[in-house]
């Protein structure tokens, strides 16, 4: 008879790493509560860790805050290819996907809820909107007015840069963020934003598109 096969115990879930807990726990602290009426205590209880062990691995107060807001601020952070296009067709093509990525990245529940933390917590803690606005927005905006000084340069192009970038993302957003942080809309379906970020370049075009391009 051949040997029987050894009995494999299952694989017990890992724990997530330390860090990782504890900065969960403060996010969903300070969505639920706030952050002024969030305590270390509350943080460390929900991690299952001492004060002592949060304020090692990361920190106070406010640099948990911090933490947590780059890491989902950095979904804000979008690549793009800043290679400059060598016609219109080209163009539309690069606005539209970087409009779809913002839409997907910036929709995504969980900077969504950095949002209305920002917006909750505006009089008492105004650093958590700067640091979500530095670390996030701000990095945003400058891709954006990166591609459109390239498309400007290679003559596609015309106008003012801080105003095209002003009116790409007016063009992109219309209410959508607004009724995201009011919870009156869904995220957009990937179908939707795409279309979404298509009729945008496309508006955006015939604003600002230079007549022999």
């Amino acid at each position: 008879m051949p040997d029987p096969k050894p009995v494999v115990a299952p694989t017990q879930p890992q724990p997530a790493p330390v860090r990782r807990r504890i900065l969960d726990a403060a996010f969903a602290a300070f969505v639920e509560q706030g952050y002024a009426q969030t305590s270390t205590l509350d943080i460390a209880t929900r991690a299952h860790v001492s004060k002592r062990e949060l304020y090692s691995v990361v920190g106070n107060k406010q640099e948990m805050l911090v933490a947590c807001i780059t890491e989902r601020a950095r979904r804000m952070r979008l690549p793009i290819d800043l290679a400059v296009p060598d016609d219109r067709a080209a163009l539309a093509d690069l606005l539209t996907n970087f409009g779809a990525q913002l839409l997907r990245e910036v929709g995504d529940p969980a900077v969504i809820a950095v949002f209305r933390l920002a917006i909750a917590e505006a009089d008492r803690t105004p650093e958590i909107a700067q640091a979500l606005d530095s670390i996030g927005r701000e990095a945003s905006r400058a891709a954006l007015r990166e591609m459109l000084e390239s498309a400007r340069s290679s003559g596609l192009l015309h106008g003012d840069i801080a105003e095209m970038s002003q009116k790409f993302l007016a063009l992109l957003w219309g209410d959508l963020l607004v009724n995201l942080l009011l919870r009156i809309s869904k995220p957009p379906t990937r179908k939707e934003i795409q279309r979404r970020a298509r009729n945008a370049a496309t508006a955006f075009l015939k604003l600002f598109t230079s007549p022999e391009a």
